[in-house]
């Protein structure tokens, strides 16, 4: 399964592309030059100060927690993603936003080589990144080396615990259903992105796998990486669970009945 997941996935990064462009919050973007992403602000009681910082994003997917780096102070901000349509969608709004960026179109594992040996006082990557790669331990190798000595790694990624649960049961039941140790991968046909949008999309197909913590530390720690900070969170930043979850703000989603259950996200810092 996993020789087909690349070209799948590009196609259902691709179509989500122009549901995003309407469904994400740009005209805060445009309205308020001091706006950042709701997901780079739950990010700062944890990222600190970024003022000077040489950034690289990993999955940027359209740009948004990338240009919120820039506007945090980063001195530059590099943005990876696969998906064409993502990257042209970034560059775009960089230049009408008037924020410098650099997007390059690149598959996670290739970029590396496609940013010619450059390297970064941080790494970063967010939410819903991690599921769409095979190998962690491939992925943890491509940090180390983007990254300087002495530099930052900054996860806040999607709990492994929350994605291998299941709410597709008309009992309003949640089951242990999915993979939490890394695996051949899920397959999955989902008409609609995360995100409340008009319409489907063209590419509903993709393939998803998981990662548990210990191997997301594992694989680190073999790279040459020390953990720093970690960190788990009641809440993530959409509706992962239907109605068995609440809305709390700042764009934050946690279960109504008893949060404290279930392990949302988690945000993990390492350094090289």
């Amino acid at each position: 399964m996993t020789d087909e997941y690349l070209a799948l996935n590009r196609a259902n990064w691709d179509s989500r592309v122009p549901h995003h462009l309407t469904a994400y919050d740009l005209d805060k973007f445009r309205t308020d030059p001091t706006f950042i992403s709701d997901v780079v602000a739950f990010d700062l009681p944890h990222l600190g100060s970024v003022e000077g910082l040489d950034i690289v994003h990993l999955q940027c997917h359209i740009g948004t927690d990338t240009l919120s780096l820039k506007r945090l102070g980063a001195q530059s901000v590099t943005g990876i993603d696969f998906s064409p349509k993502a990257v042209e969608a970034a560059r775009s709004l960089a230049t009408e936003f008037g924020l410098p960026a650099n997007f390059v179109e690149s598959d996670v594992y290739d970029a590396a080589t496609a940013l010619k040996g450059n390297t970064y006082d941080m790494v970063y990557t967010g939410i819903g990144a991690l599921c769409w790669i095979p190998d962690i331990a491939r992925w943890a190798q491509v940090v180390a080396a983007l990254l300087r000595p002495g530099g930052r790694l900054f996860i806040r990624e999607g709990h492994p615990m929350l994605w291998a649960l299941s709410d597709a049961y008309p009992d309003g039941t949640v089951r242990l259903e999915y993979p939490y140790f890394e695996s051949a991968g899920v397959r999955f046909s989902e008409e609609t992105s995360y995100v409340k949008h008009e319409g489907t999309l063209d590419s509903p197909d993709s393939i998803c796998f998981n990662h548990g913590l210990g191997e997301i530390f594992t694989a680190l720690q073999s790279a040459g990486l020390t953990l720093t900070h970690f960190e788990e969170h009641q809440s993530v930043p959409y509706c992962a669970l239907g109605e068995l979850m609440e809305e709390i703000g700042g764009g934050e989603w946690r279960l109504r009945d008893q949060p404290e259950r279930l392990p949302a996200s988690y945000t993990l810092q390492a350094t090289k």
